[in-house]
Order: structure tokens, then sequence, then C-alpha cells
């Protein structure tokens, strides 16, 4: 296939990926739980927004940019985060949001070290809150795409694509 027909976003390749996500979201349930009371809806909100900019749904961009805001992250922030910049975040959530980067970029695989700066930072109990989110994200960014790309398929190119998808098909250096 030739760089002009590619889809440019990550997306699930099988039916096991995904299940295999969706089983590790339900073994790690309490830790899903757990993230409702360990993390504020602003951190949980920005960490989803931080593997989002990433994995580039533009379902959850849109989804999770209108609860940051209801949750009260300003407009600038989200673009910020959106922009993969983490200029005025607040300082305490910085290492987490960096790692959200990293996690989703590695494809859910971080660099054991990074994982275990986050385990330092944040303790065992409140790293596994964040990552129980940006798992959770994930499936949505993955699930968003997969529908895209579908359509993409579908369509010969016609559907699916984001302009942010085509800027990037048309210059492959940037």
């Amino acid at each position: 296939m030739n760089r002009t027909t590619t889809f440019p976003r990550r997306f699930y390749t099988g039916l096991h990926p995904f299940l295999a996500d969706v089983a590790w979201l339900f073994r790690h349930r309490a830790q899903l739980r757990l993230a409702r009371t360990l993390l504020s809806p602003t951190f949980r909100e920005r960490l989803m927004l931080a593997v989002t900019a990433v994995n580039r749904c533009r379902y959850c961009s849109f989804a999770h940019t209108r609860m940051a805001l209801a949750a009260g992250v300003s407009n600038a922030e989200i673009a910020r985060i959106l922009n993969q910049t983490l200029d005025d975040c607040p300082p305490d959530e910085v290492l987490a949001l960096a790692y959200a980067h990293h996690w989703a970029e590695t494809d859910a695989a971080p660099e054991p070290a990074a994982r275990e700066r986050l385990i330092c930072e944040y303790g065992v109990l409140r790293a596994g809150a964040i990552e129980a989110v940006l798992r959770m994200i994930r499936v949505g960014n993955l699930m968003g795409n997969t529908f895209d790309y579908l359509l993409f398929r579908i369509s010969g190119g016609r559907l699916g694509a984001t302009a942010d998808d085509r800027h990037e098909r048309n210059n492959p250096d940037h």
C-alpha cells in the first residue's frame, strides 16, 4: 500500500488486541473505581487528553474537551495538552502527563524506568489508577480510530480521514 492510501492513526488491527485491552480493564476494574477517588476529575481529563493527543481520536478529543471544560480545565490548557505541550499544567501532574504521552507513544508499553518513576512519584495505588485511566482512554481512542479506518477503507480514502491525516500523508517528513 503506498503512502497516499495508508491510514496514519493507530487503530485495532484485529479482534485479539481489542479483547486484550478490554480484558485488562475487566481485570483491573478495582483500579478504575479507585481512579475516581484518588484522581480529581480535572487530573483524569488531562490524562485522557494527553493520550488522545498522541492517538488523535477525533471523537475522544471532542468528548474529553467538553468534559475537561465541565471539570474546570481552561480552553487554553486543553489546546496545549492536545498539542502535547504541558506548560501551565499543575506541577504535581506534569510527570503523569508526560508519562501518559510516553505510554501512548509506546503503544501502552512504557519503558520500565518511566513506570518506576511514576510509581516513585505517585505511589503504587495512584500510579495504578493513572495507568487504568490511560488504558481506558486507549480503548476509546483505538475504537474511534478503528471506526474511522473502516470508513477510510470502505470509501477508498474519502471518509474517515481528518485534515491532520491528509496533511500528514501529503507531508510525511513533518
